[in-house]
């Protein structure tokens, strides 16, 4: 790697920094975050990463697991590794949209008497958000949520509040189908940058994971990275430079979903309903680069587009119900592009 000044930054002294330099101080930061985490979740190496890139490249999280796998822990664990402000939303079917953004209430001025409004912030003001099991919840009170996600403000009373920053939602859903649950459509969904699927342990980890949770054996986290540093981060991440040949990967895996189009294999015409939207080109492009400056490298590669696929494109493709009676799901349609798709163009 050269000394080349590409991703301009300077140090408070005013000195300008390498890329070499930059991608190493992110790295290590990634290293020691990941270190921290790891102090009260054991395994789930995937999802951790996954979590920190999503961060790193500013987007949102759709979390699916059933309920008792640590969801919540880890989301507390990230925030204290990240030293950021941190809110649980328990969403419900008789939440309301001013339950999370917040309301405004007739109050006394102290000094003249008159009646005047104040805005209430909701809990939707706050660094990282769990939006847990939002499946539960109306279409109204999703949508107020997905707009605060996609503007990164609120409007109440004809006023428009900024949301903090940095801002994360880390949404999770139930994968049980049960009575009092309202989906999020295929274009909401479309709004997380990753789809994350968290499994049960493995039995060793399981068994250290009583063996550590029963003792009260865990260590505290130190915070690694303040709020600032993750902005000037994620600013950084986004200057990385991508080859056209590594951003034609990207379209031609998005494009292969489509089934309308020359692209797409006789598989994906046989097996996929929904295909996935200019957007998801741009995720895998954004989550690449983040994962490319985290594990150290400076150059995004076709192998950085190809490890966060899976997680980028999952939710964003529907197959068909010829498919879903096969057993033929997202993930399976997705490895099937990642076999027939070859990575050098």
């Amino acid at each position: 790697m050269n000394q080349e000044v590409l991703l301009t930054d300077q140090t408070d002294e005013g000195a300008v920094k390498t890329d070499l330099e930059i991608v190493e101080e992110i790295g290590t930061a990634y290293q020691k975050m990941c270190t921290e985490i790891h102090k009260k979740i054991i395994g789930q190496d995937e999802i951790v990463e996954s979590l920190l890139i999503s961060i790193f490249a500013g987007g949102h999280c759709l979390m699916v697991g059933v309920p008792g796998l640590a969801k919540t822990l880890l989301v507390t664990s990230l925030c204290e590794a990240l030293h950021l402000d941190f809110k649980r939303i328990q969403f419900t079917p008789d939440l309301m949209p001013s339950d999370i953004v917040g309301t405004e209430v007739i109050q006394d001025d102290p000094v003249t008497k008159e009646r005047m409004y104040k805005f209430m912030a909701g809990p939707v003001f706050s660094n990282i958000i769990l939006a847990d099991e939002i499946n539960r919840t109306p279409p109204k009170t999703q949508a107020a949520m997905l707009e605060a996600m996609q503007e990164k403000q609120v409007s109440v009373g004809g006023k428009i509040y900024p949301l903090s920053k940095p801002f994360f939602v880390i949404a999770t859903q139930n994968p049980i189908d049960q009575e009092g649950t309202y989906p999020l459509p295929e274009a909401q969904q479309d709004r997380f940058l990753f789809s994350l699927f968290v499994d049960y342990p493995e039995a060793d980890e399981e068994m250290e994971i009583v063996r550590t949770v029963t003792s009260g054996a865990s260590e505290d986290i130190v915070p690694v990275v303040s709020g600032e540093d993750i902005i000037r981060y994620q600013q950084l991440i986004k200057k990385a430079p991508v080859a056209d040949h590594v951003l034609q990967y990207a379209v031609d895996l998005v494009r292969a979903t489509r089934k309308e189009k020359p692209e797409a294999t006789d598989f994906v015409k046989q097996w996929i309903s929904i295909g996935a939207g200019p957007r998801a080109s741009l995720s895998l492009i954004s989550a690449a680069k983040a994962r490319a400056i985290l594990h150290g490298n400076y150059h995004v590669s076709t192998e950085d587009v190809a490890a966060v696929a899976k997680v980028v494109l999952r939710h964003r493709i529907a197959p068909n119900f010829g498919a879903v009676a096969e057993g033929i799901n997202s993930d399976k349609i997705i490895e099937h592009l990642l076999e027939t798709i070859p990575q050098n163009g």
